[in-house]
């Protein structure tokens, strides 16, 4: 036997294997995490129709109007929306996904949106970053309010 066919295999670096691991599962992230940012950045785009002020919807009830404070709002975790009262009778919805890191916000005071995972705050109004990290705001969800009740839309 020749000595080249008994010489081991070439050596992995133990940096080289974990960045190729590493890559592996941000990709598996990125790919999982895609789907929804494309949807949520279509649905962006309607903000105006995202706002129905009548009419009834097929969709889920969230709350009364009397619920949703004005000049504040309410998170609904299990639907991963954010209704909002901007002012007095004016409803508006956005996902409660943060598009910095995908972290869900969890509270509304003093007319803003907090993300707790990294401070990042949005706007009650139309959901616009007013404190970063994020640099891109919430997006808008679709909501019908019908008399005194808000329905997912």
């Amino acid at each position: 036997m020749s000595s080249e066919s008994l010489q081991p295999a070439p050596a992995i670096c133990r940096r080289t294997l974990l960045a190729a691991l590493g890559g592996v599962g941000i990709a598996a992230t990125l790919t999982a995490c895609g789907a929804s940012d494309d949807k949520s950045s279509d649905s962006s785009d309607s903000s105006d129709s995202s706002d129905a002020t009548s009419g009834s919807a097929g969709g889920a009830a969230l709350a009364k109007t009397t619920d949703i404070p004005e000049g504040g709002g309410k998170v609904f975790a299990d639907q991963s929306v954010v209704v909002t009262q901007p002012t007095a009778g004016e409803f508006k919805a956005y996902s409660t996904v943060c598009p910095h890191q995908k972290q869900r916000v969890n509270s509304v005071d003093n007319g803003l949106i907090t993300c707790p995972a990294h401070g990042s705050q949005f706007s009650v109004t139309d959901g616009s970053v007013k404190k970063g990290p994020a640099t891109s705001g919430l997006t808008a969800a679709k909501i019908t309010v019908s008399g005194d009740s808000i329905t997912l839309a």
